[in-house]
């Protein structure tokens, strides 16, 4: 148990152990260096100069070190942590021991320790504590000299030897001394460490020939998924937003009561992404929440087996790329606290609406499935008609209180005609519902049903193109005759193609291919009752006995709705593959016209196909 305990561990400290280092660069972006250095006084120029200078290259210093601790591999992260760990106890170490001489001082008894209590008791504790901080440092750094670590004893020592007051504050100088001559010892004999490991990783990149691009992006993905990115980023953003609501919840505790809980967190949101490192936090944040959305919905409508099979399109990707894009397009890190909080709203409302057409694309093939499939289970149809229920009333819900907080423009439009265009997919993904219902408990099939569907979709389609077309023509309205920018036209001429020109093309396509196999199937004859008991087989595409069929230019015969359907997706026949074409008008034979013998010959072709697909089908069950 504790050998497979030991990788979380290690992957646990690898995301913790740098999480500091993200966290000093988030502070460090939001000094205000030249406000620090404009507010300087100095008894010359040049003094101030020197001052500006020194400032200056703390802060880069600043940076880079905290950028080299951040890509450090974790053994040395581990032992640089428990270097600064050690410091702390030294520190914490000679507070000890600077507490007691001033508490002796204080107490004025200079006579031998065990002969008073108070003095004897106060020296008893001090010296426990600081045999344990020995300890502790020398367990720390892997050694047995526990010596190298108790300079801070020595005052303890002298007072132990009786020694006057003022030989124990020139001790507990020279402790100090001690100490800091250890440090600087042992930070000049390891100055040449970073460089050591710079030249290490350096071979390594040599023997890796990152030349080549392939190899260059292997060794990206190698040291992202090393290093846990997205898992740092999200940990780093969550510690803050966390630190900042606790800090706006201490300061203004009414004030949040009288705006709102809602606009409290945006708040508080919109304070921890006013730089590069948290709006990549957030990003992140924002990948794993829509992920974990997507993957309740999945295990909502088909349970666990259906969050594992992954869709790269519902990994949450698209979400967190999405905010990631608006907001450096419309400079929300530039922006003051308050313009930011409304920003990030409207860009966490897009995401929301991207969120909610992935549910869309998870929900509509498995509620239409159980409806073709003719499911019976009603706690399967109850899971798919409440998900459609919620992506029915959720983006009205959100287009009413969008547009309640703000007045009606361009960008305004999109958002709630992009709520609307949600809301009309699904109500045509439970009126097609509705008709495999209707349809279940018929006692007979319903003929028409497949045009019935055709134009609740085309009803749906023309109905999201009106949508899209309005919107388009109030964005070129406003950019004519109000005001005019390139993002705005950029935007017109982006929704123009792919949600005008783009769907106008492909619904005049679909209705120019049904109205030419309609044409072709209304041409050709109908099967007569003897042709039918002539032919006396199954429709060679659904496999059902026909009642009524037509007959193709080759001779087979088939349902006209089969056919139908057929001709949506190719030209050809199912059986011989020759190009269906209505059949020639009466009169005399045209050339290459079937013979009553070929007919005959290809409706015997006809069925044997049809019995050798019939005996396999049969075969695949028995097994």
């Amino acid at each position: 148990m504790f050998v497979s305990a030991m990788p979380r561990l290690e992957e646990l400290a690898n995301v913790a152990l740098r999480v500091p280092s993200i966290l000093v660069l988030d502070l460090l972006y939001k000094c205000d260096i030249e406000g620090l250095t404009e507010h300087l006084k100095a008894k010359n120029e040049d003094m101030l100069f020197k001052y500006k200078y020194v400032i200056w290259n703390m802060y880069y210093l600043g940076h880079l070190v905290n950028v080299v601790v951040l890509v450090l591999p974790l053994r040395h992260i581990v032992t640089l942590y428990l270097h600064i760990l050690a410091a702390l106890l030294l520190y914490m170490g000679h507070q000890i021991s600077k507490d007691y001489v001033r508490e002796e001082l204080q107490y004025g008894y200079e006579g031998a320790v065990y002969l008073d209590s108070l003095a004897f008791n106060r020296f008893v504790s001090a010296l426990t504590s600081q045999i344990i901080l020995s300890t502790l440092c020398a367990f720390l750094m892997k050694t047995r000299k526990v010596w190298l670590f108790s300079s801070h004893m020595l005052p303890l020592l002298a007072r132990l030897c009786a020694a006057p007051h003022a030989t124990l504050l020139t001790v507990h100088t020279v402790s100090m001394g001690l100490t800091a001559v250890g440090v600087a010892v042992f930070l000049l004999s390891n100055l040449f460490v970073p460089y050591r490991l710079a030249r290490a990783a350096y071979s390594e990149l040599l023997l890796l020939e990152v030349i080549e691009l392939y190899r260059l992006l292997a060794v990206g993905v190698s040291l992202w998924n090393q290093f846990a990115v997205p898992v740092l980023f999200s940990v780093f953003w969550f510690v803050l937003f966390v630190v900042q609501l606790c800090s706006d919840t201490i300061a203004g505790s009414a004030s949040a009561g009288h705006q709102g809980i809602l606009f409290f967190l945006l708040t508080s949101v919109s304070e921890c992404c006013a730089t590069p490192y948290s709006l990549l936090g957030l990003t992140f944040v924002v990948s794993y929440l829509a992920l974990g959305l997507l993957n309740l919905c999945k295990f909502y409508l088909g349970g666990y087996a259906a969050v594992q099979n992954e869709n790269v399109m519902h990994r949450g990707v698209t979400e967190g790329v999405t905010l990631l894009l608006l907001a450096l397009q419309t400079g929300l890190l530039d922006m003051q606290a308050l313009q930011r909080t409304f920003l990030l709203s409207i860009i966490l409302f897009i995401v929301v609406t991207s969120t909610l057409q992935s549910m869309i694309e998870i929900t509509d093939p498995v509620i239409l499935a159980l409806g073709a499939s003719r499911n019976r289970s009603l706690w399967k149809h109850f899971r798919g008609l409440s998900m459609c229920l919620l992506l029915l009333v959720f983006p009205v819900f959100m287009a009413y209180k969008i547009s309640q907080f703000f007045h009606m423009d361009f960008w305004l439009l999109i958002l709630v005609s992009s709520c609307m265009l949600t809301s009309l997919q699904v109500t045509g993904t439970m009126l097609i519902y509705s008709l495999f219902m209707v349809e279940l408990f018929r006692s007979d099939p319903i003929e028409s049903l497949d045009e019935v569907i055709y134009w609740v979709n085309a009803v749906s389609r023309v109905l999201e193109f009106v949508v899209a077309l309005c919107v388009v023509a109030y964005g070129t309205w406003e950019s004519l005759f109000g005001e005019w920018s390139w993002m705005g036209a950029s935007v017109i001429i982006i929704h123009s193609y792919f949600n005008v020109w783009l769907r106008a093309q492909s619904g005049w396509r679909s209705f120019l291919l049904r109205q030419e196999a309609a044409k072709k199937i209304n041409s050709l004859p109908r099967a007569t009752t003897e042709q039918l008991q002539q032919h006396n087989d199954v429709c060679s595409i659904c496999f059902q006995e026909m009642s009524s069929a037509v007959i193709t230019y080759c001779g087979h015969f088939f349902h006209g709705n089969c056919l139908r359907k057929w001709l949506y997706v190719q030209e050809t026949c199912p059986m011989c593959h020759q190009t269906v074409r209505p059949t020639p008008a009466p009169g005399p034979e045209a050339p290459g016209a079937p013979s009553p013998v070929h007919t005959s010959g290809l409706n015997q072709e006809s069925k044997l196909c049809t019995e050798t697909v019939k005996t396999s089908r049969n075969d695949v069950q028995i097994n």
